[in-house]
């Protein structure tokens, strides 16, 4: 008789526990339906919704002279030299350069004893002159002359910015240059102006080869 009791309340504990299951599982199932019947509920959006942006602020480009890499094609008397420089890009947005304004074909470049550009070379100047200018510049300040290929300078902080270019055979020295101006660094007439655009892709890789031939 204890087993058998035992057993008939074994029995019902089971059963409540199974009963307990099935409400938990069913009450499960109706939240789940009243929660994707909520999600059904359309909303919409007020007319006038917007955000907020701002633009970038565009700084100018700086390009100096740099020694390295040394030019390979070197002046004289009636020929033409490269010219090494690097262009900086300060701004956040990368910028395609196409063209460079040169200053008239009377503005000459100043000579010095090492390519560090601070010890002038006697005799050898802009106003002596040097006889040394940009190659295919004119009587007219600000004439305009395209790259042969667009450089794209990276933003400020990336890869390739400063971007350094050897531009070949983009200085000249006339047949009248004086005899001091033998084994000198230049320093050229600083450019009067560039063709550049914000934006551009890929970056050019530094340093790389350019020129304009007209």
């Amino acid at each position: 008789m204890w087993s058998a009791g035992i057993g008939g309340i074994a029995s019902r504990v089971r059963k409540s526990r199974k009963s307990k299951a099935i409400a938990a599982v069913v009450g499960a199932l109706l939240a789940g339906g009243g929660a994707f019947a909520t999600m059904n509920w359309a909303v919409g959006l007020n007319s006038g919704s917007s955000g907020q942006g701002e633009s970038a602020t565009v700084n100018n480009l700086t390009i100096s002279a740099v020694a390295s890499p040394a030019p390979s094609n070197l002046l004289y008397p009636g020929g033409n030299g490269d010219v090494v420089l690097t262009v900086a890009n300060p701004n956040p947005f990368p910028v395609t350069l196409t063209g460079v304004d040169l200053p008239a074909d009377t503005s000459y470049a100043n000579g010095y004893t090492s390519s560090a550009l601070t010890s002038a070379q006697s005799g050898c100047s802009s106003s002596t002159p040097s006889d040394v200018i940009w190659n295919y510049s004119t009587s007219t300040a600000g004439s305009v002359h395209t790259l042969s290929t667009p450089l794209v300078v990276a933003a400020s902080g990336q890869a390739n910015n400063p971007l350094t270019v050897t531009l070949t055979n983009d200085a000249s020295m006339t047949i009248g240059a004086p005899a001091a101006c033998e084994a000198t660094y230049f320093s050229m007439p600083s450019l009067t102006g560039v063709v550049a655009a914000a934006g551009g892709t890929p970056a050019t890789t530094t340093p790389t080869v350019d020129a304009w031939s007209s």
